[in-house]
């Protein structure tokens, strides 16, 4: 959890909840599992139970001590989203993205439907909540169609690891996200994939973001696409920061 973020495209992270399980085959080289087993035993240190799933109330209200507006990825560590957490938890985690109102939360979850159901018993969703998911191939495209029921002004699709072509349908979704996979025992992604994703963001209007082509160095590798880097944000979030500004 920090206030700066290494990830490409987000500010900060907030972690009000750590650790997780795989559910599906984006999971097998989890980056987060291998750092957080890296502590496992270590007395006193945050990862100390490795990547059990934890919560951490004290960090709940950490956000509104953040008085400059960032784009803040939820749960870089863990799946707000897990069976483990209580509902109640998970409403006291939207209360207070709704409340640090000059920021912008980025939700991403490989349950969908769990976020579905909460949705639902929400008052309503904060706008400045982002609601995306995970979609490593095609066989888990089914989570986007599940997204678009979710009331969020934002939906965005993180497609990391990239293991294969996908044909997406980007109806009502306002940004992608491509990767490839990073570490020792990354899986290949070939750029075929990648410049059909981009290709389709263009034909629909919705902005693309290549976060990293990944490998065992994936500085070296870089993030150039077909000569250039590919930094595209959907396109309402500076007037949704300024309105939200204004309400202060």
């Amino acid at each position: 959890m920090s206030i700066h973020s290494e990830i490409e495209w987000t500010e900060a992270t907030w972690n009000p909840t750590t650790g997780c399980h795989k559910i599906s085959p984006g999971c097998a080289n989890c980056y987060a599992e291998r750092f957080a087993e890296r502590w496992r035993g270590v007395p006193g240190h945050p990862y100390e139970h490795g990547f059990d799933v934890q919560i951490w109330p004290e960090r709940l209200k950490m956000p509104l001590s953040w008085k400059k507006p960032r784009r803040i990825f939820v749960n870089s560590m863990s799946d707000l989203f897990l069976d483990e957490i209580e509902e109640e938890f998970i409403q006291e985690v939207f209360s207070v993205m709704g409340k640090a109102n000059w920021h912008q939360f980025q939700l991403l979850t490989k349950r969908p439907q769990r976020m579905l159901e909460i949705a639902k018993k929400l008052e309503a969703w904060p706008s400045n909540v982002w609601a995306g998911v995970s979609v490593e191939s095609q066989a888990w495209t089914w989570r986007i169609e599940v997204l678009k029921q979710i009331p969020a002004t934002i939906r965005f699709l993180s497609c990391e690891p990239l293991l294969g072509s996908l044909e997406l349908a980007l109806d009502n979704i306002h940004w992608v996200i491509v990767g490839g996979e990073s570490g020792v025992h990354s899986r290949p992604m070939k750029i075929e994939w990648v410049r059909d994703i981009k290709n389709q963001c263009l034909q629909s209007n919705v902005p693309f973001f290549f976060k990293q082509w990944g490998g065992v160095q994936k500085k070296k590798h870089g993030r150039e696409l077909d000569g250039r880097t590919w930094d595209d944000f959907p396109i309402n979030i500076e007037p949704l920061v300024n309105r939200q500004l204004l309400l202060l």
